[in-house]
């Protein structure tokens, strides 16, 4: 366990390392489905006591870099679409800024995102049952405008990027295949990652001191998972075991 008051505080080297391979391990496994990692790495937080002030801009920070990498990697496999992705960053990125310029109190936000990483296991679950079966819809443009305003003020106030959000709704809705899913999700998350940070740069202050051993694992572990996922999804069994990390640590946010 660590305590955190602010940037200051140390934490012992155990739980430095322990903290860096998990989010090492987040990013692998989250960029080889086109997303960034933010609730992978608010569970490590959570399961180590991070204090809520320090977890939103540590994940929108790590978020932005494996989302990057995350980013480029799909769009050079050819797995994107800027008519699909446009209507829901118009309505997304003033949302996410103003959702991150809002502070939820601990006792508010801890079980909001309790209930945001159980329902991140749930997607990953639910995401290997899906398949590129289906034909494909338009989709209506204020339709996504409309998802957009929703998923990044939700996006901004937690720390997430808002791709576990986006992801089903565009694979639910048959707006798009899966490895297309995973390009759009990736520029999505950076989009509203960056807004979301933008909208409390005061949080900044907040990160850290020991993101240094952090970003590098996630840059690390993002660009492993990126390469790999933009030509092959990922394993069935990794979910499962990402799915179970998920519940715990959102289990332990909402009682705890």
């Amino acid at each position: 366990m660590w305590k955190v008051c602010n940037k200051r505080n140390q934490l012992e080297s155990f739980s430095i390392i322990s903290i860096t391979i998990l989010i090492f391990a987040a990013a692998l496994l989250y960029s080889s489905v086109g997303q960034a990692g933010a609730s992978g790495y608010l569970a490590v937080m959570a399961i180590f006591g991070v204090a809520p002030e320090v977890m939103k801009p540590t994940a929108l920070a790590l978020n932005i870099l494996v989302a990057t990498i995350t980013t480029i990697k799909f769009n050079r496999a050819g797995s994107f679409s800027w008519k699909i992705l446009l209507p829901f960053v118009l309505g997304s990125i003033p949302f996410a800024f103003i959702g991150g310029s809002l502070a939820l109190p601990g006792h508010l936000y801890k079980p909001v995102v309790g209930i945001i990483l159980i329902y991140s296991a749930y997607r990953l679950l639910l995401a290997n049952h899906l398949n590129d079966t289906s034909t494909i819809k338009p989709l209506p443009f204020w339709t996504g405008v409309v998802s957009g305003v929703a998923i990044g003020f939700l996006s901004g106030l937690t720390g997430v990027g808002g791709g576990i959000f986006i992801s089903p709704l565009l694979l639910f809705m048959d707006w798009a295949h899966t490895r297309e899913t995973a390009g759009i999700s990736a520029a999505f998350i950076l989009m509203n990652s960056i807004a979301g940070l933008l909208g409390n740069l005061a949080s900044v202050s907040q990160l850290p001191n020991v993101i240094i051993c952090w970003a590098p694992a996630a840059v690390i572990g993002g660009f492993i998972g990126a390469e790999y996922g933009s030509k092959q999804l990922g394993s069935l069994a990794l979910k499962r075991l990402l799915a179970i990390v998920l519940i715990i640590a959102g289990l332990k946010m909402m009682f705890t």
